[in-house]
């Protein structure tokens, strides 16, 4: 059996242990040869490959990024000829099956090319938590570790000086960074792409905190908006499958509080640090399973389909969606979620003037 691996899409830190779990299970319980695809389905179209035995994927464990390369704009399936050349050159490569990591966009291009004969096991991978069908997937935990870090670093200063502290994180079109780094890192507000908020009830919200402690965190998604607003887009790639790029509605919010308040607003996009540097201990290991498992999937003939983490549960045994059922989804923070519902009933403030009305002072004129 030869089988390849490709990380597509967005780097993600536990990509490498990923990679060294699929290679080692294989090459220790399975007679298989492995090699890696560089730059994700970019590399698959012109065949761009190298073998991954066991010191290649040894001592990548705690490494950022993927010893592979990858690529968000490669797009198989654009025309029918890209997609007769990327089934060509994975049959001139004698592969039998790929395990492709990545995310939506990873997984719905693996899904179009299994209508054309070729063999994928998902992995779910992206810092933003939103593939259908899994609770958990790999690099959320550390994107949401930074972004906690940054919302406590802002607090201090904030205090310092009296203003207003806006904390921008990724996600696209889903607030679970937001959300969970929001709560982590105790910002006063949450603002996620699930609920469009009002700029009014925001400028309540931070002259009440301007009387009784001087300052005010803000935790916002990049996918947010207010309500009849539009989302804030940092640039359009028109050569991506995703060509929207979202950025900068800490910049837009800040626009809108700025004329109402006397604090001083300040705005921080973190873009780019979310996806960098080591995996934490979670993301390692989950990484780990969902590599092993990936691994048993290729040798049990388990194919398109991904592995998926059930609950959010540790230690809950891993199952499998059928890539059908994760293509061109997203999974978004549900409107009964408890944690919005935790949030909520601990006074954070979600952008939809839900706060008790005893905490917020009258209307602005």
């Amino acid at each position: 059996m030869r089988v390849g691996i490709l990380t597509g899409g967005g780097d993600c830190p536990g990509l490498n242990a990923v990679i060294r779990a699929v290679t080692k299970s294989l090459l220790r319980h399975g007679d298989a040869e492995v090699i890696g695809i560089a730059d994700g389905f970019a590399g698959l179209m012109e065949g761009h490959v190298r073998p991954l035995d066991w010191r290649a994927v040894s001592g990548i464990l705690f490494s950022g990024g993927t010893i592979l390369g990858t690529s968000n704009r490669a797009d198989p399936l654009a025309t029918p000829a890209d997609t007769e050349r990327t089934v060509a050159q994975a049959r001139a490569l004698g592969l039998d099956a790929i395990v492709a990591i990545g995310g939506n966009g990873t997984m719905s291009i693996a899904h179009g090319l299994s209508a054309h004969g070729l063999a994928f096991v998902g992995v779910p991978k992206t810092i933003d938590n939103d593939i259908e069908g899994c609770a958990q997937s790999f690099g959320f935990d550390t994107a949401v570790g930074t972004a906690t870090r940054a919302l406590e670093q802002v607090q201090t200063t904030g205090q310092s000086h009296g203003r207003v502290m806006i904390v921008e994180t990724m996600g696209r079109y889903a607030g679970w960074i937001a959300l969970e780094a929001g709560i982590a890192g105790a910002a006063d507000a949450i603002l996620l792409p699930e609920i469009d908020f009002d700029p009014d009830a925001l400028v309540r919200l931070c002259q009440a905190r301007q009387r009784q402690s001087g300052y005010t965190v803000i935790c916002i998604a990049e996918g947010a908006k207010p309500r009849g607003g539009a989302l804030t887009v940092e640039r359009v790639i028109a050569d991506s499958p995703d060509p929207l790029r979202l950025g900068g509605v800490a910049h837009t919010l800040r626009a809108l509080l700025e004329p109402h308040l006397q604090s001083e607003v300040r705005a921080t996009v973190l873009g780019h640090v979310q996806r960098g540097g080591p995996p934490t201990p979670f993301d390692r290991v989950l990484a780990t399973r969902f590599g092993h498992r990936a691994a048993q999937m290729v040798l049990a003939g388990e194919f398109n389909r991904m592995v998926t983490l059930d609950c959010e549960v540790p230690g809950a045994p891993l199952g499998s969606i059928a890539l059908a059922d994760v293509a061109d989804r997203t999974r978004q923070v549900p409107a009964n979620h408890p944690l919005l519902v935790t949030a909520r009933e601990i006074g954070v403030c979600l952008g939809d003037d839900a706060r008790p009305s005893s905490v917020l002072p009258s209307p602005v004129p």
